[in-house]
């Protein structure tokens, strides 16, 4: 992926770490990322109860601005404490309010320029949801409180695919019966647009997967391929954006195939982000195309059950720090 020179780079303010789950690995792998980054940079701070923060060196800031001049020496924290400590492995609602708001707090300083962007550790959906959470995820909430008018895209990425699945967080059957041609020319239309903006591609070429074994086998092995994926094909292609497909989704991913293409639409969840997480696990990206911010996350769950062991591995949110602070320049230096 492209980066900017040091020297021509324009100067960026700190990134916002949110918490994540208290309960998960979010305090460990932000530790792991600061000692990891702490002499390169990007700088960034952390929005969570301070005195939860072990193995390195904490700097409680009042203020955004402060993080930079402390980040080599120390994590710096903007200290906002849990209503009740945190039990690795051990959700509580109790601390939700806490974990909606340091994501509120982290999108607000990225609206007012005070931060960079956002990187949001990994969420624990059941512990928001008993506390009255009524979204989906990350995705869907961020749409709320830092969208632009069009629905949001996740894309996911690792330095040999980027991948972006049509249909989100939905039982598969009803994932499938949602499918329109309308609803995959959006999506693309959308990813197209991000991958411009945020990954300075000026003419993204989009591999788009078929549904059915075969891409449906001319109409042999299910129809969807023909009536759906096809004609969405043609209308890209008509809006002069490159689309190819439908593709047979089991040889889309193969070593030979992936330099064709910059991002791969699969049509449902699994069919995206299964491809990605063989590939690169631990160096996956999430990314939030079309939010007014740049968001990105580790491309990983809260992990309850080796939280606390001291296990977790820091590389995917060290990778979506890094990211995040190359989208960000790449918005700063557009027009």
């Amino acid at each position: 992926m492209q980066t900017v020179p040091a020297s021509t780079a324009p100067q960026l303010a700190p990134l916002a770490l949110t918490m994540g789950e208290p309960a998960g690995i979010g305090a460990e792998i932000a530790a792991g990322a600061w000692a990891a980054l702490r002499a390169t940079g990007p700088a960034f701070f952390l929005i969570d109860d301070a005195d939860r923060i072990a193995g390195v060196p904490v700097r409680r800031i009042a203020a955004p601005e402060e993080a930079e001049a402390a980040f080599p020496a120390a994590l710096p924290v903007l200290h906002r404490p849990l209503p009740r400590p945190a039990t690795p492995g051990r959700i509580d609602p109790a601390n939700a309010p806490a974990v909606i708001g340091s994501i509120d707090e982290a999108v607000a300083l990225a609206k007012a320029g005070r931060a960079a962007g956002v990187v949001t550790n990994p969420i624990q959906k059941s512990a928001l949801y008993a506390a009255g959470f009524r979204h989906p995820g990350h995705t869907e909430y961020l749409a709320e409180i830092a969208g632009t008018g069009v629905p949001p895209i996740m894309l996911l990425a690792c330095p040999e695919l980027r991948v972006v699945p049509v249909t989100i967080h939905e039982p598969l059957r009803q994932a499938i019966a949602r499918l329109t041609p309308e609803l995959i020319v959006e999506t693309a239309r959308l990813t197209a647009a991000g991958l411009r903006r945020d990954f300075g591609i000026a003419a993204p070429r989009l591999a788009i997967a078929g549904l059915n074994p075969h891409a449906g086998e001319d109409g042999t092995l299910g129809t969807e391929d023909r009536d759906i994926v096809a004609p969405a094909v043609a209308a890209l292609r008509a809006e002069g954006i490159d689309a190819r497909g439908p593709i047979p989704p089991d040889t889309m991913f193969t070593a030979k195939a992936r330099p064709g293409y910059d991002v791969a639409l699969g049509l449902y969840h699994d069919q995206a982000l299964i491809p990605i997480k063989t590939l690169d696990m631990a160096g996956g990206v999430n990314v939030t195309l079309g939010l007014s911010i740049t968001r990105t996350s580790p491309d990983h769950g809260t992990a309850l059950d080796i939280a606390g062991t001291g296990r977790a591995d820091p590389a995917s949110l060290i990778a979506a720090l890094r990211l995040a602070a190359e989208i960000a320049r790449k918005r700063c230096a557009s027009p």
